[in-house]
């Protein structure tokens, strides 16, 4: 499963590549609460087939019902009602006035065309409350005609290679071009262009293939991650039951190289067993892998943790990126509800939140420990979510 970006742009280039008018609309500023972030990117056919999001669904709906009838060449009896939600801030911001488009002055059974064009949406609270939008929330929209199908076969081409890619949309010729990139980079808007970082589709690599993993795997999957599970056990393999995941055989370490990692990656071992977990985790350790963790009660996280200092000459300082135990404290015991908590921390982590000290696990644990409280528990379930 691709990430929703590389879905919507894969979408698009077929479209395109087939002959299909389309437009691509890309969230670039946001005020107060929005559905969407800045960045978020929704792909349009002539037809209305629409992929991707830029809110909760009414402005995608308002889109369809314009844009539709415009490509047929017809006038939307709401016009102007719907012209309304669009430009609002042109009065105050200078840098809107270049390539905007006014309903008021281009018509809307105009055949879309030529160069982008901002609209606004959720500007009075009518309109909030008639779009979707939460309470005082206000987003602009850039939305580019027809993007040139072999540019868009390129770009698709670069990313599934897993390359980092920098697309610039110039807004007064409508041209866009790439390059490849170093690092990620936030989207930035000026008077005369648009400047967006793609960058591959975020991946996971699990150690061992039980229960667990089915259902970690699961959430990974539809949360946008590509997913590869790892286990050298013929009886686990043989029970797997998430195909849309990769499963390999190789020892979890050579694996670990295999998959080389980087900073879109997270390696989580769920085996429980050492001869499998370790040397998969020190591999993981040594590169950028923006998550690396093991399932395990904090007894078991404490000896692997001086396993790996007393046998594989780690140091405490060289541990610390190691999680464990894994998750947040979510009172959880069942399989299914302990990969909730796994994904949770996974994704806070992936989206730079600090998650509260009072949700690790660990600390959880300590601070409601009982003495009918076994803070040892030989499986590790307990003491993870």
């Amino acid at each position: 499963m691709d990430n929703l970006d590389l879905t919507v742009l894969k979408t698009l280039r077929d479209w395109r590549v087939a002959g299909h008018r389309a437009l691509l609309a890309t969230v670039v500023r946001t005020w107060g609460s929005s559905p969407r972030p800045v960045g978020s990117i929704m792909a349009m056919r002539a037809d209305g087939a629409v992929v991707g999001s830029v809110s909760g669904g009414c402005i995608e709906d308002d889109l369809i019902n314009r844009y539709t009838l415009a490509y047929r060449g017809e006038a939307s009896a709401d016009s102007n009602t719907a012209s309304q939600a669009h430009n609002a801030n042109q009065a105050t911001d200078a840098a809107n006035t270049a390539n905007t488009a006014n309903a008021a002055e281009a018509p809307v059974h105009a055949i879309p065309s030529g160069a982008p064009q901002r609209v606004s949406y959720g500007v009075s609270a009518d309109e909030a409350h008639r779009f979707g939008l939460p309470c005082g929330g206000t987003l602009e929209l850039l939305l580019e005609f027809d993007p040139e199908a072999q540019q868009l076969v390129d770009l698709v081409g670069n990313l599934d290679q897993g390359l980092l890619v920098c697309r610039r949309l110039d807004l007064l010729s409508g041209q866009a071009s790439c390059a490849l990139s170093a690092a990620p980079a936030a989207l930035t808007l000026d008077a005369t262009a648009l400047v967006n970082t793609f960058g591959p589709g975020y991946r996971m690599l699990i150690i061992g293939a039980g229960q667990l993993s089915e259902y970690l795997a699961t959430m990974a999957l539809f949360s946008g991650f590509s997913v590869t599970v790892c286990d050298p056990r013929d009886e686990y393999r043989g029970a797997w039951q998430v195909p849309a995941a990769k499963v390999v055989s190789t020892m979890p370490d050579d694996e670990v190289k295999a998959f080389a990692p980087d900073s879109r990656s997270c390696v989580v071992a769920l085996t429980h067993d050492p001869k499998l977990d370790d040397l998969a985790l020190l591999e993981a350790l040594d590169t950028p892998a923006f998550y690396v963790g093991a399932i395990g009660s904090r007894r078991n996280h404490a000896s692997r943790t001086q396993r790996m200092i007393e046998h594989f000459e780690q140091t405490e300082a060289g541990l610390q990126r190691l999680r464990g135990p894994i998750g947040i404290y979510i009172g959880s015991k069942t399989p299914p509800e302990i990969a909730v908590s796994v994904m949770a921390e996974i994704l806070a982590v992936k989206n730079n939140v600090t998650l509260p000290r009072d949700m690790a696990v660990g600390l959880a644990k300590e601070r409601l420990e009982t003495p009918h409280n076994d803070p040892g528990m030989a499986c590790g379930v307990g003491d993870v979510a």
